[in-house]
């Protein structure tokens, strides 16, 4: 299978640079990144691409037997890395591909180095002594909307997964960025996402990691962040001064700084 025409990879940056790949959360595909490479591109080989069902990704490729779980998407980061012939790379995972990113650091240690996880959750539902800013009921009325009027939910969602009233332009972009997505395979994506539980991968990450956060997210509250922290062994925690999911779009400078000093310190 051509890899690079399936999951619509593009390579940017320096060519002799460490590389870097940017995964896109659900919903989304690889532009969610525009305002993050210039600030990567002087120095590591920017790695990009689309998971099967989203953006410019080959839709025929996608199988609900293979993307119904999060290894699926593993599977397709690992690919995409080996068809690079990646080494050591350092994975930037945005809110679900954060754990993505986990799961493709434990199936190929030799291709993935280093975590950046941005807005992640292991797990979105609350459980005894967990936190994850849903109960179980508000995810079913979530999957149920979303399933029963994928155009309606999106319009409705989008504004407050950015989470930025006063730039309503983000929220134009996320609702667009949705509605660009095949709506049956956003129904798998979404139940894949919002219905996983990864926490009991993140004790075996052996990478070094970085955890971002954002004062203040709808979809992952902090008490998410200090959970992945302290669930990831020897990782860093940085609190952004950014609202919403997506600060790589609301706050771009202070996340690509974040990103920056991490990777620089790897070095």
């Amino acid at each position: 299978m051509d890899i690079a025409r399936r999951n619509n990879i593009t390579v940017t940056g320096n060519p002799a640079g460490p590389p870097v790949v940017l995964a896109h959360g659900f919903g989304c595909d690889q532009n969610m990144w525009r305002l993050t490479v210039p600030a990567l591109a002087d120095d590591y080989r920017v790695v990009l691409f689309d998971y099967v069902g989203a953006g410019r990704s080959d839709l025929s490729a996608f199988s609900e037997e293979r993307y119904g779980s999060l290894e699926g998407y593993a599977r397709d980061a690992v690919e995409v890395c080996e068809a690079l012939d990646l080494r050591g790379a350092a994975f930037v995972g945005h809110s679900v591909s954060a754990m993505v990113g986990v799961l493709a650091a434990g199936m190929a240690p030799e291709r993935i180095g280093s975590l950046v996880m941005v807005a992640p959750s292991p797990r979105y539902i609350d459980d005894d002594g967990y936190r994850g800013g849903f109960s179980r009921e508000d995810i079913g009325e979530l999957l149920e909307s979303l399933e029963s009027n994928y155009l309606g939910w999106s319009a409705a969602m989008a504004p407050v997964i950015m989470g930025n009233p006063d730039r309503p332009e983000l929220g134009e972009e996320l609702t667009n960025s949705f509605c660009a997505t095949d709506p049956e395979m956003a129904r798998v994506f979404a139940r894949t996402t919002f219905l996983s539980d990864s926490r009991n991968d993140l004790g075996r990450v052996a990478v070094p990691t970085l955890v971002l956060e954002c004062q203040e997210d709808a979809i992952a509250p902090r008490e998410v962040g200090a959970y992945v922290h302290r669930a990831v062994p020897g990782s860093t925690l940085v609190t952004l001064d950014a609202t919403g999911h997506c600060p790589q779009l609301s706050a771009p400078q202070a996340t690509n700084q974040a990103i920056r000093s991490f990777l620089a310190g790897l070095q």
